[in-house]
C-alpha cells in the first residue's frame, strides 16, 4: 500500500470507473458519431454542389457552343447577303452605264442628223443664192417670164 504504483493504478481505475459511471464513453462515442454524421452530411452536400456545378458548367458550355454556332450562321448569312447585294449593285451600275451609253449614242446620232440637216439647209441656201445671182446676171426678162410660166404650169399639173 505504500507503493505509489499501487495508488496510481487505483486512481487510474477509479478515474476510468468514474468516466464509465458518468457515461463519458457514450457521450464521446455520440459526439464522434455526430461529428461523423455532420462530416458525412457535408460530404453529401459537397457532392451535390459539385454535381450542380458540373451541370451548370455543361449547360453554359452548351449555350456557348449554341451562341458560337448562331454567330457563325449570322456571319455566314451576312456574307451571303453582302455578296448578293454587291452583285446586284454591280449589275445595276452596269445597266446604268449601258443606258447612259445608249442615251449618249442616241444624242450623238440626233446631233449628227441635225448637223447633216443644217449642212444641207446651208448648202440649199447657198445654192439658191448662187442660182439667184447667176439667173439674175444671165437671164433675160423674156427667159424669166417663160420660166415663171413653165413653173406655174408644173405646179398646176402636180397639184391636180
Amino acid at each position: 500500500m505504500s507503493d505509489p504504483t499501487f495508488w496510481v493504478a487505483i486512481s487510474f481505475f477509479g478515474f476510468i470507473g468514474l468516466l464509465v459511471y458518468l457515461k463519458v464513453p457514450g457521450m464521446v462515442a455520440k459526439a464522434l458519431d455526430d461529428r461523423a454524421d455532420a462530416i458525412r452530411t457535408e460530404l453529401d452536400e459537397a457532392r451535390k454542389l459539385r454535381e450542380e456545378a458540373r451541370a451548370l458548367l455543361a449547360d453554359y458550355q452548351r449555350k456557348q457552343k449554341e451562341a458560337e454556332k448562331s454567330a457563325d450562321e449570322i456571319v455566314t448569312q451576312a456574307r451571303k447577303e453582302a455578296e448578293i447585294l454587291a452583285a446586284e449593285m454591280r449589275q445595276a451600275l452596269q445597266d446604268s452605264l449601258e443606258k447612259r451609253g445608249k442615251l449618249a449614242e442616241e444624242k450623238i446620232a440626233l446631233a449628227e442628223v441635225q448637223a447633216i440637216g443644217e449642212v444641207r439647209a446651208a448648202a440649199v441656201d447657198m445654192a439658191i443664192s448662187a442660182a439667184e445671182k447667176l439667173i439674175g446676171d444671165k437671164l433675160s426678162e423674156q427667159d424669166a417670164e417663160r420660166l415663171i410660166d413653165q413653173s406655174i404650169q408644173d405646179v398646176k399639173s402636180k397639184l391636180n
